[in-house]
């Protein structure tokens, strides 16, 4: 008898402007450099809590060029993303450190964090969400067909698809989970 694999859902994470505030300089949207600059969104481990009484897997996928581009150490970074884990009760993190220029597969809004987590944890992608701040994280949902949901800070960048939801924050999230799955 063949055993059929139960499929996983998740709820993927951008990491700046949805689990932490991001930082506004010279008009520019950058991420904290270290931990001293991280500042959790208050709202964001009650929030995750609640996604894991519903049953789904917590995946924070980030881009972060700033190592790249030479203005931040990946010790930094991963620095941030252990606290994150630990604090917010993560189950993974997936991190592009590319920068456009080098045509990776990984950096949202291409979707290889998604499908490279989706493979790992068996995940179902049409039953999971991506929770994003901009356009590149509702293009990496899109391109795997994961439902969207928008944090809209009124960033000075237009989108290139329409999210299957926006909201103001990332407790907002909890009300379009909850209706889906009840």
């Amino acid at each position: 008898m063949i055993k059929s694999i139960e499929m996983k859902r998740a709820i993927f994470l951008d990491r700046d402007g949805v689990l932490n505030e991001t930082i506004i300089k010279n008009n520019e949207i950058t991420s904290p450099l270290n931990l001293k600059e991280l500042k959790i969104f208050p709202e964001a481990k009650e929030t995750l809590q609640i996604f894991k009484e519903y049953g789904y897997l917590l995946i924070m996928v980030t881009n972060q060029p700033d190592i790249a581009r030479n203005k931040n150490t990946k010790e930094n970074v991963e620095e941030i993303n252990n606290y994150l884990k630990s604090h917010l009760n993560l189950d993974d993190i997936f991190v592009c450190y590319h920068d456009d220029k080098d045509f990776c597969n990984c950096r949202k809004p291409k979707a290889g964090m998604l499908i490279k987590a989706s493979e790992k944890y068996k995940i179902d992608l049409l039953k999971s969400y991506i929770v994003g701040d901009r356009w590149r994280d509702v293009e990496a949902g899109k391109n795997v067909e994961c439902k969207t949901i928008f944090i809209d800070f009124k960033y000075q960048e237009k989108l290139i698809s329409e999210p299957d939801y926006i909201v103001n924050n990332i407790s907002d999230c909890k009300n379009i989970v909850k209706k889906i799955i009840k």
